[in-house]
C-alpha cells in the first residue's frame, strides 16, 4: 500500500517492534476530551439501529454553535469524505490548487476526472501565498482549493487576500473551497475564517473537522459550510448511505460543548509551538510558517527522518508533497515532555555529525 500520510504507527511497529513517539500526525496533544469518550461509550447501546442518514441532531447543534442556518451545514465521514463528495458532485473539468498542499484535494479531483493546475508556493518567500496568485484567477477552472492554515507549512492567508481571491473566483464563476481544519489552533482563529462571507456568496465552501482539535481521527467526523443548498444536496447524494456512524455523531455533539477544552488546547499549543520552534531553530533547522499545531522545517542533516525513527521519534517526511523534496519535515506540537524528547533525539542526531 502506498501510504502517504502521517500517523502510520502500525508500519513503524512492524519494522521496529515498538510504538514510536508519533509527531507525524497533527492531533491535539491533550487527546480526546473525557466527556467525548464517555459519549462514545454510551452510544454503544444505540448502535443496533442504522444511524440517522441526515445527521439531523448534529447538524442542528453545529449550525447553532457556528451561528449558521442548518441548511448551510453538511456533515460527513471526515473532511476527506466531503472533499471526495464535492469532487464527484461537481465533476469539474479543471481546478486550481496550491503546492505544497493537502494531497486529498488532487486525489479526489483526479478520481472525478478533473485536470489539476498548481500554483507553487516558493521557499524563498517562506511558502506564503501572495497577490501574484490573483492573475491566475482570471480563468482558474471550476474550482479553487485553498487550505488556511496551509498543510504542511502552517502558513496563513491574510483575510484581505482571501477576500480578493473570493471576488476573483466569483467573477470567473469558480467555486472557492477553503479548508479551515487547523484554524482552531491559531492564536487568533477568528481573524482567518471566511465564515462571515458565506451569506450571499454561494460560490464559497468551507471545510472543517472534529479530527484534529478533539483527537477524533479514528471516529471520522467532518463538516462543510456553504450557502448553496443545491450543491450540498448534490454532495449528500454523492455519499454512501449512513456514512456517519452513531458513535461519531454522539462524539460530535459532546465535543461541541467543550469550550474550556478548546481554550486550554489553544494555550498549550501556542506555548509549546514557540518552544519547539526555538529548539528546532537552535538545532540548525529552517522553520517556515508553522502557526498551527505543527512545525514545518527543512533539515540540513541527510535522512533526518530515518535517524529520528531509530531513536523512537516519528516525523512526517514531506518529500512526497508536490513541490517539495528531500529534507522537508513536519512535526506536530505535543506535550512539553514529549517535545523535549524530540529535541533530545534531534540533538543526538546532530552529535553523530560531529
Amino acid at each position: 500500500m502506498n501510504y502517504c500520510h502521517g500517523g502510520d504507527v502500525l508500519t513503524y511497529r512492524e519494522q521496529y517492534g515498538r510504538d514510536p513517539l508519533d509527531f507525524s500526525a497533527n492531533i491535539n496533544p491533550l487527546g480526546m476530551p473525557q466527556p467525548v469518550q464517555e459519549a462514545v461509550r454510551r452510544s454503544a447501546s444505540r448502535c443496533a439501529p442504522y444511524p440517522d442518514p441526515c445527521c439531523r441532531t448534529l447538524t442542528a447543534a453545529l449550525a447553532e454553535k457556528e451561528g449558521l442556518p442548518p441548511s448551510q451545514v453538511l456533515v460527513g465521514n471526515g473532511a476527506a469524505d466531503l472533499i471526495f463528495r464535492l469532487a464527484y458532485a461537481l465533476r469539474p473539468r479543471r481546478a486550481l490548487l496550491l503546492c505544497p498542499g493537502f494531497a486529498e484535494y488532487e486525489a479526489a479531483l483526479r478520481a472525478a476526472g478533473c485536470q489539476c493546475s498548481f500554483f507553487p508556493l516558493r521557499e524563498e518567500e517562506g511558502f506564503r501565498l501572495g497577490e501574484d496568485f490573483l492573475p491566475l484567477l482570471e480563468d482558474p477552472g471550476e474550482v479553487v482549493f485553498l487550505c488556511n492554515p496551509n498543510n504542511p507549512t502552517g502558513e496563513c492567508i491574510p483575510r484581505r487576500l482571501l477576500e480578493q481571491i473570493l471576488e476573483k473566483c466569483q467573477r470567473a464563476g469558480a467555486l472557492l473551497v477553503v479548508d479551515e481544519c487547523f484554524r482552531s489552533f491559531l492564536d487568533e482563529p477568528d481573524q482567518y475564517t471566511m465564515k462571515p462571507f458565506l451569506q450571499g456568496n454561494p460560490g464559497l465552501l468551507l471545510l472543517g473537522a472534529f479530527t484534529k482539535l478533539y483527537a477524533m481521527a479514528g471516529l471520522r467526523l467532518g463538516w462543510c459550510f456553504c450557502s448553496d443548498r443545491a450543491l450540498l444536496d448534490k454532495m449528500e447524494a454523492a455519499a454512501q448511505p449512513w456514512s456517519v456512524s452513531t458513535p461519531a455523531m454522539e462524539a460530535g455533539l459532546a465535543a461541541l460543548k467543550e469550550d474550556a477544552f478548546v481554550r486550554r488546547s489553544r494555550a498549550l499549543v501556542s506555548a509549546e509551538r514557540e518552544r519547539l520552534r526555538a529548539g528546532l531553530a537552535a538545532a540548525g533547522m529552517k522553520v517556515y510558517g508553522s502557526r498551527a499545531n505543527y512545525l514545518f522545517f527543512r533539515s540540513p542533516l541527510p535522512a533526518l527522518g530515518e535517524r529520528m525513527k531509530r531513536r523512537g521519534v516519528l516525523l512526517r517526511d514531506c518529500s512526497n508533497y508536490r513541490g517539495l523534496g528531500p529534507g522537508f519535515y513536519r512535526a506536530a506540537v505535543r506535550l512539553p515532555e514529549e517535545n523535549s524528547r524530540l529535541l533530545a533525539a534531534l540533538a543526538a542526531c546532530l552529535a553523530e555529525e560531529e
